[in-house]
């Protein structure tokens, strides 16, 4: 039987450090805003301005990034690019963001390690 000890990466890994760009992507509300948005399905930049608040240039920098990153991908149609989630994964992600939250949300707004900026 496994102890689980294998399961543990050392903090200068490769997989550490890329799992942690993974959530520096991530730690953005715009681009969370952004991501969530499109968990309801492709969406052209300016039904994701519209749908989140962003100005249109913020959205696009937000986008680009998150395309670059891969967490996104964008399709053509005619005159617009439509974005979609890249993984079905990362709606599965946010779900348990949402439920984990519902426990954590106390001990998250007291915390001030990670204070908004």
């Amino acid at each position: 039987m496994s102890s689980g000890a294998e399961l543990i990466e050392r903090v200068d890994s490769p997989a550490v450090a890329l799992r942690a760009k993974l959530f520096r992507g991530l730690a953005d509300a715009s681009r969370l805003s952004i991501l969530d948005a499109l968990r309801t399905g492709p969406l052209s930049v300016g039904e994701i301005v519209a749908t989140t608040g962003l100005s249109q240039s913020n959205a696009s920098n937000h986008l680009r990034c998150l395309n670059e990153c891969g967490l996104v991908t964008g399709e053509q149609r005619g005159r617009f690019v439509h974005y979609r989630l890249s993984d079905p994964r990362l709606n599965d992600l946010l779900v348990l963001a949402n439920e984990l939250l519902r426990e954590m949300a106390c001990a998250l707004e007291a915390c001030g390690n990670y204070a908004e900026k």
